[in-house]
């Protein structure tokens, strides 16, 4: 098991699973430029070490929060410009976590509040703890999400739903984030880190590149017409062809035995 200690998060690597927590309880976990930089470093680190990370689950520290938001308090210091910049670090922090070629997996254990909701989204999969509320209220600052909200929320949940969860500002409990597509699956908060860490380990154990190709085109495909992200799914089937964790899944099937998936 290895530490590395940082400010504002709180960063393990355990048997493949990291996990990163936000942590700083007393602001109710929220995003400032100093957090997004680590969260941003953490995510770098997982980058860099295939195989040995081979899953990254995403919580909040303390038992109210698991990000309410982007700092208040920061951000009405900010103009325009510097705004601007912000949101660029916000959706660079995001769009990182999200290309991750390992899953990931949001286990939400309190307020997802704006910038919050908006790590979630950026995850593979998300779980939530009965204490759970999503929402997207920058409208009530006179504001808009600027991490991503308006558009991975459309991806989400469509379009008309998103726009009743931002123009609305109001915040939606763990079953109705369920059953609008934000959550996969409402826990009791004692189970929610288990549960989170059991899915980490099943897909952790699948071949690492059939993970990354599929996860790749899935989100790829996702956002092209059909005809075009069938021939994504044909060619990238084709590739694992030549590949040695191929050759090793589909030998170990037909030898009635588990595959020793050792490469990255």
């Amino acid at each position: 098991m290895t530490h590395m200690e940082r400010e504002q998060i709180r960063w393990e690597v355990a048997d493949g699973i990291a996990t990163l927590t936000v942590d700083r309880p007393k602001q109710l976990n929220a995003l400032d430029r100093r957090t997004l930089e680590e969260i941003r470093g953490a995510i770098d680190e997982a980058r860099r070490s295939p195989g040995q990370i081979r899953a990254l689950i995403v919580t909040g520290g303390g038992e109210k929060a698991f990000v309410a938001g982007a700092d208040i308090a920061e951000m009405s210091r900010l103009g325009p410009g510097e705004a601007r910049e912000f949101a660029a670090l916000g959706q660079a922090t995001l769009a990182a976590l999200e290309a991750l070629p390992i899953v990931t997996v949001a286990a939400v254990n309190g307020f997802a509040l704006g910038g919050g909701c908006e790590l979630a989204m950026a995850c593979d999969l998300v779980y939530a703890s009965e204490r759970a509320r999503f929402g997207q209220p920058e409208v009530n600052l006179g504001l808009i999400p600027g991490f991503g909200g308006t558009q991975r929320l459309t991806r989400r949940v469509g379009l008309m739903r998103a726009k009743e969860i931002v123009l609305s500002g109001e915040t939606l409990d763990a079953a109705r984030a369920v059953a609008a597509g934000l959550a996969l699956e409402v826990l009791p908060a004692d189970r929610l880190l288990d549960h989170a860490r059991t899915r980490a380990r099943t897909i952790a154990s699948r071949g690492p590149a059939a993970v990354a190709l599929a996860k790749r085109v899935l989100q790829s495909g996702a956002d092209l017409p059909l005809p075009a992200a069938l021939d994504l799914e044909r060619i990238s089937f084709a590739g694992l062809f030549g590949q040695a964790e191929a050759r090793e899944g589909m030998a170990a099937f037909l030898e009635k035995r588990p595959p020793r998936f050792t490469g990255a």
